[in-house]
């Protein structure tokens, strides 16, 4: 089963101020802010969403095929993700636009002051997914995961167009998207991926039901943070797996793309969707482990050894035929 993952590409760039941000403001010229601050440390790091997710694709063998726009300076990012396991050569390159990017600093009282870049995440609604079939031969999935919106209206579109089956995925896109946008994305969809507040979201703003959400598409999969994941489909039983016990708590950031990166591997392996679940849980487990969303290490004896206390031997001998 070949997959798609379309969606932001991104880097975050992070600083540390060990100073307060409240003491540099004063009252009565607020109206006129202007501040600058020496920060201790920058810690550049690997992000968006659509190549965290193929990251762990490409860690558990599954060949993902990375959809989004960036930069000229996505070079040494492309040959970190072409080394592990992503093909990167649907990605756009911008002639014009840097890659898109985050930059936040943080006081020593963890207030922080952001900025998000666009940038050439603006050209993502310029990729045909057709090119990219013709290309790898087949797609039988698209994730569309959040990304410029009119790109995702374009994929969405195309993908319901050509037959293609698709996963939607607003995540951080659901806040900014009207009603229409958001029936529009989901009408058809393979799967429904969202988080429980999204889930609300979702039917708060398209005026649906849960019922009728769950009509509308194939398999609706929510996590539900440390309690894992719940599985619904039309006249099928609920699917609920829960997550391993993490060794330590260090890092959440990724862990929502961890879960659908070793979810979507289990489609593309052929197993059951409560298989999937536990690969996507075990994986997620591991991201919550580590500093950075694309910097844990899955090492297969290990990640079978943890795999198999969580959810049992023939669960973990089903997964071993495919991580080798």
């Amino acid at each position: 089963m070949r997959i798609a993952v379309s969606g932001s590409i991104a880097t975050d760039h992070l600083m540390t101020f060990p100073g307060r941000f409240a003491d540099q403001l004063v009252a009565d010229q607020l109206h006129t802010v202007s501040l600058s601050f020496l920060v201790d440390s920058l810690d550049v790091r690997r992000g968006g969403v659509a190549p965290n997710i193929c990251f762990g694709m490409g860690q558990l063998g599954a060949n993902p095929v990375l959809v989004g726009a960036a930069g000229s300076d996505f070079a040494e990012y492309r040959a970190w993700l072409d080394r592990h396991g992503v093909d990167t050569q649907s990605v756009r390159i911008s002639e014009v636009l840097h890659t898109a990017r985050f930059i936040c600093t943080t006081d020593a009282d963890h207030n922080q002051i952001g900025s998000f870049y666009t940038g050439a995440m603006s050209e993502a609604r310029n990729i045909e997914l057709q090119s990219v079939a013709e290309r790898v031969g087949t797609l039988d999935l698209v994730h569309i995961g959040a990304d410029d919106p009119e790109a995702m209206m374009r994929h969405s579109e195309e993908c319901r167009k050509r037959g293609i089956p698709f996963a939607a995925d607003y995540s951080q896109q659901l806040a900014r998207m009207g009603g229409e946008e958001i029936r529009a994305l989901t009408e058809g969809a393979a799967y429904l991926f969202s988080n429980e507040y999204e889930s609300a979201l979702i039917e708060s703003k398209t005026g649906w039901t849960a019922a009728e959400v769950l009509e509308r598409v194939g398999t609706k999969v929510t996590t539900l943070g440390a309690n894992g994941v719940r599985i619904e489909r039309v006249g099928e039983p609920t699917i609920e797996v829960g997550c391993p016990q993490e060794e330590s708590k260090v890092d959440p950031t990724g862990v929502g793309d961890a879960f659908r990166a070793g979810f979507l591997s289990g489609l593309a392996w052929g197993v059951s969707l409560e298989r999937a679940a536990q690969v996507g849980c075990m994986v997620a487990t591991l991201v919550i482990e580590t500093v950075g969303t694309q910097e844990y290490e899955l090492h297969r004896a290990r990640f079978l050894e943890r795999f198999t206390t969580a959810y049992g031997d023939e669960a973990a001998a089903e997964v071993k035929k495919h991580l080798g």
